[in-house]
């Protein structure tokens, strides 16, 4: 599991939020009252002109890559969100394609994949919290191959149902296996690199304009640090799409679940 794993699963999402935004605050008034402290406004103040141009580059760079950043983050947490349900939809289909099936195979079919959808629910995502698969499912899972694999469609209509059901088993259980990879892969370490020193860089820069009044200062300042704070917190908690309070729910599953058990 790693280390910003660790931080969503311990801390709860507003928690952390204020953390951040305290921290960041914190460090940039403090920063800010030292560097007044040792080099006054009025020093600041005569290259003003050339720290703004810098300081519009600088802003640029830092907001395109911070952009970029969230909008991948997005995407993925978006496409684990579709695999799940498309994962959820192959299984439900599974079911509903055991029609021309008898009732033997049906009943043995249901119980197997209540089991399957159980498990996932109850402790897979649960283990996907912490980038891990659950070696029950896997088992279930491989039941079900053996279930399909000893039966014998008999008549044309079986031979196709069957056939379309083993391309659904296929794909179910390539879209646990792309569920399970969004679960244990993050944002390459190197990226938050660039992100906290880029955006200490960003804040430093705000801190070399000189103004007469530094109450102004402050508070601007501030809500630069905290709007980055914030950013930062949003491409966090979605950089691990089932782990943490902001995260995609079994909700489908149980629906599906509760749906088979009415059946």
């Amino acid at each position: 599991m790693s280390f910003i794993q660790i931080l969503l699963v311990h801390i709860p999402a507003w928690l952390f939020c204020l953390l951040m935004v305290v921290l960041y605050v914190s460090i940039s008034i403090t920063s800010l009252l030292i560097i007044r402290k040792f080099y006054p406004h009025y020093k600041c103040k005569l290259h003003n002109d050339i720290a703004g141009f810098i300081f519009a580059t600088i802003g640029v760079i830092y907001a395109v890559l911070l952009a970029f950043i969230v909008v991948v983050t997005w995407q993925d947490f978006d496409k684990a969100q579709d695999v799940t349900i498309n994962e959820a939809n192959c299984i439900a289909a599974l079911y509903r394609d055991s029609t021309p099936f008898p009732a033997g195979f049906r009943a043995e079919l249901k119980s197997e994949l209540t089991n399957y959808v159980k498990a996932i629910i109850n402790e897979e995502w649960q283990m996907m919290a912490k980038g891990k698969r659950s070696s029950s499912v896997q088992k279930t899972q491989a039941e079900l191959w053996e279930l399909y694999g000893g039966f014998q469609p008999k008549s044309e209509t079986q031979k196709i149902f069957f056939a379309e059901s083993v391309k659904k088993l296929n794909q179910a259980a390539e879209m646990r296996r792309q569920r399970i990879v969004y679960a244990s892969t993050g944002i390459h370490p190197i990226l938050y690199f660039v992100l906290i020193v880029g955006s200490f860089i960003t804040i430093s820069f705000t801190m070399l304009f000189g103004t007469e009044n530094i109450v102004p200062h402050l508070i601007m300042v501030s809500l630069l640090a905290a709007m980055i704070a914030i950013i930062l917190f949003t491409v966090i908690s979605m950089d691990y799409p089932f782990t943490g309070d902001i995260s995609i729910t079994p909700d489908v599953f149980t629906q599906m679940l509760s749906t088979l058990m009415k059946s």
